[in-house]
């Protein structure tokens, strides 16, 4: 009998340790934890079970920890990665994504520059379908070359482009031509707080300058842009662009009078010489006349007219180039059109 029960108890002690249903079982694995200290062994080393010190198999007995080991590499096995190593890759992604970017080949990447009846279009020759029209009929030039196909692609920036003859504005410049009335200065700020040419062009997105100056009391027509160059070769003597006056004056006058202002008046810098001259209007002693010059010296119409001998009443400039004033009327704004600034352009060789 004793031996029989010994057998029942021993066999029912190895079931119950296969199948894990003896509670006997799962407390001695809790007593076999609790006696094991020291290093852990290397299989437990390789993971972070989520804390707790030593235990069985590592994460066997923790909710969310890593899988069992093996000796080979199964589809379970997640070994942990040395700091070392992390920190390599890490070097290697940084560098990864801090190599300049490679420019490629037209082939596969964003063509250059942008289609011309775009550029045409949007410095205001028209509709797009317009200014295909215009390439069409083989009115648009490309740093001298006639345009005889669609699709062509230009920078802005770069490339010269002509309609008929005349360059095309296509960067981002403002022109204004302004009626100056009588008794504004000619600058674009005025600290004394008179009213100057700035008070006409406020609110825009860009800053302008005026080309050259008109005298104070002087009426009519001046330009203003933010286009450098051209603002420094309208103003400069070498090119020559004429701007023409009207001049009131009182008669009688001599007939010779536009000889002489043709020949030279000798002026206290140096003499100065109009181009043309003409009477425009005479009532009784009031006399119109017209003078046109290429110089911009200061007062220079107002000093040879009264070194002639006849004191100017009242100045109105009527042209500048070949962009007439018209009946523009006093203080009004207007931008100029394409074709206007292409003929500056042209006057001074841009």
């Amino acid at each position: 009998m004793r031996s029989s029960g010994r057998n029942s108890r021993g066999s029912s002690g190895s079931s119950g340790s296969s199948g894990n249903r003896n509670p006997r079982g799962a407390g001695s694995g809790r007593d076999d934890k609790q006696k094991r200290t020291g290093r852990p062994r290397p299989e437990e080393r390789r993971h972070d079970a989520g804390g707790g010190q030593g235990g069985g198999k590592p994460g066997a007995g923790k909710k969310g920890g890593p899988p069992a080991q093996g000796r080979g590499r199964g589809r379970g096995s997640t070994p942990a990665r040395p700091r070392e190593y992390e920190a390599q890759i890490e070097e290697r992604n940084r560098a990864r994504h801090d190599k300049p970017q490679v420019k490629l080949p037209k082939t596969f990447g964003e063509q250059e520059g942008e289609r011309l009846q775009k550029v045409l279009a949007r410095a205001g020759m028209g509709s797009r379908r317009a200014c295909e029209e215009l390439i069409d009929r083989r009115r648009v030039e490309v740093n001298g070359q006639v345009v005889t196909e669609q699709g062509l692609r230009v920078d802005p920036e770069k490339d010269e482009i002509r309609v008929d003859g005349l360059t095309v504005a296509t960067q981002s410049y403002l022109f204004f031509a302004l009626n100056k009335p009588a008794g504004v200065v000619s600058t674009m700020e005025d600290p004394d707080g008179r009213q100057c040419l700035g008070d006409y062009v406020t609110n825009r997105e860009t800053r302008l300058f005026h080309v050259g100056r008109l005298d104070t009391e002087t009426e009519g027509l001046i330009l203003l842009t933010n286009h450098g160059e051209l603002a420094h070769r309208l103003t400069h003597p070498r090119y020559g662009v004429q701007k023409t006056y009207l001049a009131a004056i009182q008669g009688p006058i001599p007939r010779d009078l536009g000889k002489q202002l043709k020949n030279g008046i000798p002026l206290e810098d140096g003499y100065a010489k109009a181009d043309h001259f003409k009477v425009v209007e005479n009532t009784g002693k009031n006399y119109l006349v017209e003078v046109t010059l290429h110089e911009g010296r200061k007062h220079i119409v107002r000093r040879m007219l009264s070194e002639a001998g006849f004191p100017v009443d009242r100045l109105v400039r009527t042209s500048f180039g070949p962009i007439p004033l018209g009946d523009q009327k006093s203080g009004w704004l207007r931008r100029l059109t394409n074709t206007e600034v292409g003929m500056l352009m042209r006057e001074v060789d841009l």
